[in-house]
């Protein structure tokens, strides 16, 4: 069975280019107006999708947590669920997000943090779901969002191989529409714990899914080494400037950073191949100019016995090409042949018989 995922009205497949997804997130610092100029800028650049991250604030949140004073450089409340609530977009934001999106022609939909926000995005009859790596120990929202029956995406940072089998054996009861993320969740995270290998692992495990990769690294060309390990699902944190206010814009790629990893996956999706072995035509003259032919190292009379010292290997490579040399070593000229002048198969003939009836 094939992997396959079908998002909007692109198929994701191992012979699809990368499906991107830039993760906006909450980086539009609860502004609709710069969302947009976010989204618009992430289509440009070639994005596939935008997404953002839906709470259900009130009912995500333990009561001390949410009135936890937050007394930090990023706040946007002097409580962490006033923060919270100040970056937090309601149904008309997201309602005049899918109409802007539609008119971009890139997806648009979120990660569901909870049963209210998965009720409210599947009422907004998004494209698809994305889990959390947070989440990916919660079974009951896992099985909730899987109900829906829209493709889901899962990160899996943080996680054991089994707590992802459990996931996707969850998933897979109800909905076959999965990709699973390999992900690290370090804020940035380091370069030695992306363990891009996973990608691989993932793949022989989970032949049924669709592999991705959830890049919280910095630059861009960790995804490019995942989409060659077979992800096709990349996800990358977006902002129009990192110096921006908020906690995830110092790892976020800006604008021509985006344009720049883009245009390298698809470069990757057309230098991969079908993995047969061609010869282009593109090749034929740098071919010609560096190969080589066997030539004449010396004049060389008719009737003569070809001999080591008779043969030099020169370019271009218009000629005999070098792997017949044992081929003619021992053969006759049938005509003269000069310095530099190339053999050929027709101007050499078997050495005559000697007078015993034997070849010589």
């Amino acid at each position: 069975m094939s992997r396959t995922l079908t998002i909007g009205s692109r198929k994701i497949s191992d012979d699809s280019p990368c499906y991107v997804i830039a993760e906006v997130g909450h980086n539009h610092q609860g502004d609709l107006q710069t969302c947009q100029e976010m989204f618009q800028a992430a289509a440009i650049c070639g994005a596939s999708a935008v997404k953002l991250q839906k709470r259900d604030n009130r009912s995500l949140y333990s009561q001390a947590m949410f009135e936890k004073p937050y007394d930090h450089e990023n706040s946007f409340g002097a409580t962490y669920g006033e923060h919270r609530e100040a970056l937090e977009f309601g149904r008309d934001e997201y309602k005049t997000l899918k109409t802007f999106t539609s008119e971009l022609e890139v997806d648009f939909f979120a990660t569901a943090f909870d049963f209210a926000s998965a009720d409210f995005l599947a009422e907004l009859d998004v494209p698809a779901f994305k889990i959390a790596s947070g989440d990916l120990r919660n079974i009951p929202l896992i099985r909730h969002v899987a109900a829906v029956g829209k493709p889901i995406l899962i990160s899996t940072g943080g996680a054991s191989m089994d707590d992802v089998e459990r996931a996707y054996d969850e998933i897979m009861r109800i909905n076959s529409q999965l990709c699973i993320m390999q992900c690290t969740a370090g804020y940035p995270a380091e370069f030695r714990e992306l363990d891009l290998l996973v990608i691989a692992t993932y793949r022989d495990r989970f032949p049924e899914a669709v592999i991705g990769y959830s890049g919280h690294d910095n630059g861009i060309v960790m995804p490019t080494v995942a989409y060659v390990l077979g992800a096709r699902v990349v996800e990358k944190h977006f902002t129009l400037n990192r110096a921006m206010k908020g906690t995830d814009h110092a790892f976020s790629l800006e604008p021509v950073g985006m344009r720049k990893m883009v245009r390298d996956l698809k470069r990757a999706h057309l230098a991969l191949g079908d993995g047969e072995k061609k010869v282009y035509a593109s090749e034929t003259s740098a071919i010609l100019k560096m190969g080589k032919k066997l030539v004449a190292a010396r004049d060389i009379p008719a009737g003569h016995v070809l001999c080591a010292e008779d043969v030099a290997i020169k370019s271009p490579a218009d000629g005999l090409p070098p792997y017949e040399l044992d081929r003619i070593l021992g053969l006759t000229t049938i005509e003269a042949v000069a310095v530099d002048e190339s053999f050929t198969l027709e101007n050499l003939s078997d050495p005559a018989p000697d007078r015993r009836g034997v070849q010589a």
